[in-house]
């Protein structure tokens, strides 16, 4: 089996759900927007929502979908940077437990955390401490890939860390000269808008496998999803456009596979995506048509936005893994 090793902001999800939208006006955070906060916004944030149901769930875009393709029973590896505290524990044994190999690097900054508001809709929102994630370097990267990056076949990176040139350069760089296909998930339109002639270059120079919502897919090109879809395939072997309850588009070698959703009552989308992105790239390192992989994505996502969180339960999982593979 081909092996897969992410990088990313290794965070623990604060999940939070309100029932006022016009909370987030308040809170100054666009709806749908990943916004970079400091400790103390972190911290005020917390304290306005201090009388609100929280729950605690290990995250980060790329660790999602590491950790979903753990629990398909792929061969994974996750680098980031965690503190030297309980959370960071917490992360690193949720990690272990779905039997990814983590080659994380400890701080005496504490662990990041990303404090996840979600809406009646389903909606959610992000106030982002990177915390010790942002420790995360091309210096650090050089000195782990050259005894890491050889043994695995695909690298997947979160659009998070574009903010970062100098990081995510390197460790594309590293990747393809280790032979590694690079999936990229674009993460958040915001992230797209504020990076696009950097995130253009880094795609059309190393990019294998792009995933991008449909706000992704037009901020990055200026098209609807069906026409952006074929732009950004000029540049990707494999373009995959995600449009929410239309389901997902996707293009490799000229051929356009139209993926469907599966019924569901959703409760919260968050790690939608990054599950999607699991599922995809569990088919794709098996050989599977593209259609069968957006399928496997489809499923994933599907059953993710009916739990609270990115991570389901064990029970629901075997339910997937069988669905998955029959």
């Amino acid at each position: 089996m081909k092996k897969i090793l992410g990088i990313g902001n290794a965070l623990v999800d604060i999940l939070i759900r309100i029932e006022q939208e016009s909370l987030l006006e308040q809170l100054n955070l666009p709806k749908g927007s990943m916004q970079l906060v400091n400790k103390l916004r972190s911290d005020e944030i917390l304290m306005t929502l201090k009388d609100v149901p929280q729950s605690l769930a290990a995250g980060g875009s790329a660790a999602n979908t590491i950790h979903g393709l753990g629990m398909l029973g792929a061969s994974t590896g996750y680098i980031g940077v965690i503190g030297r505290d309980e959370l960071g524990q917490s992360f690193e044994k949720d990690m272990r437990d779905a039997g990814v190999t983590p080659f994380l690097i400890q701080s005496d900054t504490e662990t990041g955390r990303a404090i996840t508001l979600i809406t009646p809709d389903s909606e959610r929102t992000f106030a982002t401490f990177l915390g010790a994630a942002v420790e995360l370097s091309a210096s650090g990267i050089r000195h782990l890939a050259s005894g890491i990056f050889p043994n695995y076949n695909y690298l997947h990176i979160e659009g998070y860390l574009v903010q970062n040139h100098e990081l995510i350069r390197t460790a594309l760089e590293l990747a393809k000269a280790n032979g590694l296909l690079v999936s990229l998930d674009m993460a958040s339109y915001n992230v797209v808008e504020a990076n696009l002639d950097f995130l253009t270059e880094m795609v059309k120079k190393y990019v294998d496998i792009l995933f991008a919502n449909e706000e992704e897919a037009q901020v990055f090109t200026g098209y609807e999803p069906g026409q952006a879809l074929h732009h950004i395939s000029q540049y990707c072997e494999v373009a995959v456009v995600k449009t929410g309850k239309n389901g997902s588009l996707v293009k490799s070698k000229e051929v356009v596979s139209e993926i469907g959703i599966i019924p569901v009552n959703p409760i919260d989308t968050t790690g939608a995506g990054d599950l999607y992105a699991a599922g995809f790239l569990y088919g794709h390192s098996l050989g599977w048509p593209m259609q069968q992989c957006g399928e496997a994505g489809a499923l994933l996502a599907g059953n993710i936005i009916e739990e609270i969180g990115a991570k389901m339960p064990e029970t629901r999982w075997e339910t997937v893994r069988k669905m998955v593979t029959r």
